[in-house]
C-alpha cells in the first residue's frame, strides 16, 4: 500500500513516482499492482496484491465502493468479511457483489456504517487508506494489535504513506533526516515503538488508531489531523480485571480453547496453501494442535533447526508435528546459512531493527514459502497468558529484593558482574544434573548479567523499564540525542492493575509486542511474500485472555498455565516441559568468531566519529570487553551493528 498527495510545482511525473514507490514494495504483493489517480483529486493511491481471497480480478485493488463514492487500498485480512456480508444483507445494505474478496466487504461496511463503527466490528489485521472522493477526506487505519505497518507523514508539504519506509523514500518530496530521539528508543529496546520512527516527520500510526485528513480548504487543519483510538488494550486489561471470568478452573480451559479454536478456524479461510511455523514450544504447539483438530487433512507445520545443541528445538517440534499428524517439513541450517542473512536485513528492515531472532524468522519464512503463502503462528501467548521469565523475574527476585538491606543488593550485584556470562554458563551446565527442572535455564550467563542490572531497583515500572533495555543510558552515547517518552516512561499509559506482573504484560502488548515480535515476522515473512497470521491476537482472544484471574496465567512459578493445559489435551506434557528458550542464535559466539571482521569493520573508531552519531568510546570499550570474554554484550552490540549496517545500506 503508498499514497501522497499531489503538490508542489509538477516537476514530476505522479504515475511513475507511483510506480516506483510500488516496486519497492513490491515484495509484498508480487501477484499484481494497480494505480488509482483522477482527475481534479489532490491524491495518489496504490497497491501492490499478494492475491489469498478471491485471486480473480474482481480483488484488485485500489478497489471502488459500489456507490463510487471511497476508493481503498488495503493490506491485510477481514477474518470474519463473510459475517459482515451476511449483516449488510440482513439490513438490506449490501450492494450487489461483484466477487468474494474482503476488500469489497471493507467498502461495503464503511459504506453502510461509517469508518468508526466498521473498524469496530471488524475482526483481522489490517492496515488501509480509503478516500472519500465526495468529502475529500483520506482516513489512515492500523488494526487493532498491530499486526499490519502503516508509515505516514509529511515532508516538504506533501503527505506520504506506505506500509514500508522504503517506498516512501522513492518520492522525490521525502526528507530522510534521522531522528535522534529515535535512535536513542532503538539502542534503548532493539526497536523503534510507535509513534515514532527513524526518519524526522514520519509516523508509524500507532495500532488501533486511525487518522482523518481533509485535503481540500484550511492546509493546517490537515497538517494538525491527529489519530483517533478506536480500542484500547488499557481499557480491555482494566474492564477484564474489573470484571473477570467466573468460573472453574476447567471452565476457564474450555473458555479459552474454544475461544482459540474458532479464532483459529476463521484464519484458516485461504484459496491459497496455508501451514503454521511449528517451533515445539507451548504457543505454537497450542496452535497447531488446535489446527490440526478441525482439519480432515494433515496441516503443513514448518521448523528450522541449528547445528548447535543448545539452540536447537527442532527435536522437539518434530515429535509434536508426529504425534499431531501434520505434514511436517524440517530444516536444519548451519552458521554458514543463517550468517548469509545478514548482509539482507538492512534492506528488509527499513529501519534499524536488532532483535537477533530475525534471523532464523526469515529462514523458517524462507523455506515455509516453497510449499505455503500463508503461516500461522504462536506470537501473543506470552503477552496473555504470562510467558516471558520477567513477568516471573517479578516473583522470584524483584519482590523477596526488596526485602534485602540496600547495601547487601549491592553487594551482590557487584558479585554477579564479576563472574563472566561464559562462567555462568559452564556452572549452570555442570550443575544441572542435580538440580530440579525449574532451575535449568537457558542462557544463565545473561540473566545473571540482566538480574545484577535490576537488583538496586526499587520502583515496579523502573524494574521493567531495565529488564527490557538494551542500553540503560542510550543518550550517553548517541551524540546529541535526547530520548523522547513512550509508553513504558510515561506513567500516565500504565493501566491500573492488581499487580506489576499484569501491568508488564499490558505494557508488552502494546509496545514490545507491535514493534519488535509483529514487525520482526512481518518484514522476514513479507521479504519473501509470505503472508503471517497470528490467532492468539484475534481482539476476542485478547478481551477473553485478560477475564483470566492472575493465577491462571502464572502458577507454581511457571507462566503460561492456562494454554499449557489445553495443549495437554491434545499433546502429553513430557513433550514440551523444558527450559523456555525462544527464537535463539549464537550471535555472542559468532560476533567472536565468523562476524567478527564484519563488526569490526562497522565499529571503526575513525568511521564512527565521521558518521557523527555515536561516541566511540563506550562502544569500542564494549566491544573489546565482549571479545575477550570478559562479559557478554552480543545483544547491545547489535543494536549498534544493526544502525550501522542500515545507515550503511540507506544514506
Amino acid at each position: 500500500m503508498i499514497g501522497f498527495t499531489i503538490a508542489g510545482d509538477g516537476s514530476f511525473d505522479t504515475s511513475n513516482v507511483a510506480r516506483r514507490m510500488l516496486e519497492a514494495i513490491k515484495h509484498r504483493g508480487p501477484d499484481s499492482n494497480g494505480i488509482w489517480k483522477e482527475n481534479n483529486s489532490q491524491l495518489i493511491l496504490g497497491h501492490a496484491r499478494l492475491s489469498i481471497l478471491d485471486l480473480s480480478s474482481a480483488g484488485h485493488q485500489p478497489m471502488l465502493s459500489a456507490c463510487e463514492q471511497y476508493v481503498i487500498s488495503f493490506n491485510g485480512e477481514i477474518y470474519n468479511h463473510l459475517a459482515l456480508r451476511k449483516q449488510l444483507e440482513i439490513e438490506s445494505k449490501a450492494p450487489r457483489w461483484r466477487g468474494h474478496s474482503d476488500t469489497e466487504t471493507l467498502l461495503a461496511c464503511f459504506v453502510a456504517w461509517g469508518i468508526k463503527k466498521t473498524l469496530q466490528a471488524l475482526v483481522g489485521m489490517f492496515a488501509f487508506a480509503l478516500w472519500d472522493r465526495q468529502l475529500q477526506v483520506l482516513t489512515l487505519a492500523r488494526d487493532r494489535m498491530g499486526e499490519k505497518p502503516l508509515y505516514w507523514g509529511w515532508s516538504k508539504g506533501v503527505l506520504l504513506f506506505a506500509s514500508e519506509l522504503k517506498a516512501l523514500k522513492e518520492h522525490p518530496s521525502f526528507n530522510n533526516i534521522i531522528d535522534r530521539g529515535a535512535l536513542n528508543l532503538f539502542l534503548r529496546h532493539s526497536y523503534i515503538p510507535a509513534p515514532y520512527s527513524i526518519y524526522v516527520g514520519i509516523n508509524k500510526l500507532m495500532p488501533a488508531h486511525y487518522v482523518q485528513i481533509p485535503l481540500q480548504g484550511d492546509h493546517d487543519s490537515s497538517l494538525s489531523a491527529q489519530p483517533t483510538a478506536y480500542w484500547s488494550v488499557n481499557d480491555v486489561v482494566e474492564n477484564g480485571l474489573a470484571n473477570p471470568f467466573v468460573g472453574s478452573a476447567d471452565d476457564a480451559i474450555n473458555s479459552v480453547e474454544a475461544q482459540l479454536s474458532k479464532s483459529i478456524a476463521s484464519q484458516m479461510l485461504a484459496d491459497v496453501p496455508l501451514g503454521a511455523f511449528l517451533s515445539g514450544g507451548i504457543d505454537s504447539s497450542t496452535v497447531v494442535a488446535l489446527m490440526q483438530a478441525q482439519s480432515d487433512r494433515p496441516i503443513s507445520t514448518f521448523t528450522i533447526g541449528f547445528e548447535e545443541g543448545g539452540y536447537n528445538e527442532a527435536t522437539h517440534a518434530k515429535a509434536v508435528a508426529k504425534l499431531l499428524g501434520t505434514d511436517h517439513t524440517e530444516l536444519y541450517v548451519s552458521s554458514a546459512d543463517a550468517l548469509s542473512v545478514v548482509p539482507l536485513l538492512p534492506r528488509m528492515y527499513c529501519e534499524p531493527f536488532a532483535d537477533a531472532s530475525q534471523i532464523p524468522t526469515y529462514l523458517v519464512s524462507q523455506m515455509a514459502k516453497h510449499n505455503v503463502t500463508v503461516a500461522l503462528s504462536g506470537d501473543g501467548g506470552d503477552e496473555l497468558f504470562g510467558g516471558y521469565n520477567r513477568y516471573l523475574a517479578v516473583s522470584s527476585v524483584w519482590r523477596p529484593m526488596q526485602r534485602v538491606p540496600h547495601f547487601l543488593r549491592n553487594a551482590a550485584t557487584g558479585f554477579l558482574r564479576g563472574v563472566p556470562p561464559s562462567r555462568w554458563d559452564k556452572i549452570f551446565e555442570a550443575i544441572k544434573p542435580i538440580t530440579p527442572k525449574k532451575f535449568h535455564l537457558s542462557t544463565p550467563g545473561d540473566k545473571a548479567r540482566k538480574l545484577a542490572d535490576v537488583m538496586a531497583i526499587s520502583d515496579g515500572q523502573a524494574f521493567y523499564r531495565q529488564l527490557t533495555s538494551q542500553w540503560s543510558d542510550p543518550a550517553s552515547v548517541v551524540i546529541n540525542g535526547v530520548e523522547p517518552p513512550t509508553l513504558i516512561s510515561t506513567s500516565s499509559a500504565w493501566p491500573t492493575t492488581d499487580n506489576i506482573e499484569h501491568a508488564m504484560m499490558a505494557m508488552d502488548s502494546q509496545m514490545y509486542m507491535p514493534d519488535d515480535i509483529l514487525t520482526k515476522v512481518d518484514r522476514a515473512a513479507m521479504a519473501i511474500s509470505l503472508e503471517t497470521r497470528v490467532p492468539m491476537l484475534d481482539h476476542n482472544m485478547v478481551e477473553l485472555a485478560w477475564k483470566m484471574p492472575f493465577e491462571f496465567k502464572i502458577r507454581d512459578g511457571r507462566g503460561k498455565w492456562l494454554l499449557r493445559q489445553v495443549l495437554y489435551r491434545h499433546v502429553p506434557a513430557e513433550l514440551i516441559e523444558r527450559p523456555k528458550m525462544g527464537f535463539a542464535i549464537p550471535l555472542d559466539q559468532w560476533l567472536r568468531g565468523p562476524l567478527r571482521g564484519w563488526a569490526d569493520a562497522l565499529l571503526d573508531e575513525t568511521r564512527l566519529k565521521f558518521e557523527g552519531f555515536f561516541h566511540p568510546e563506550p562502544i569500542r570499550k564494549m566491544w573489546a570487553e565482549h571479545l575477550s570474554g570478559r562479559k557478554s554484550w552480543h545483544q547491545s552490540l547489535w543494536c549498534v551493528l544493526m544502525f550501522q549496517a542500515w545507515l550503511e545500506e540507506n544514506q
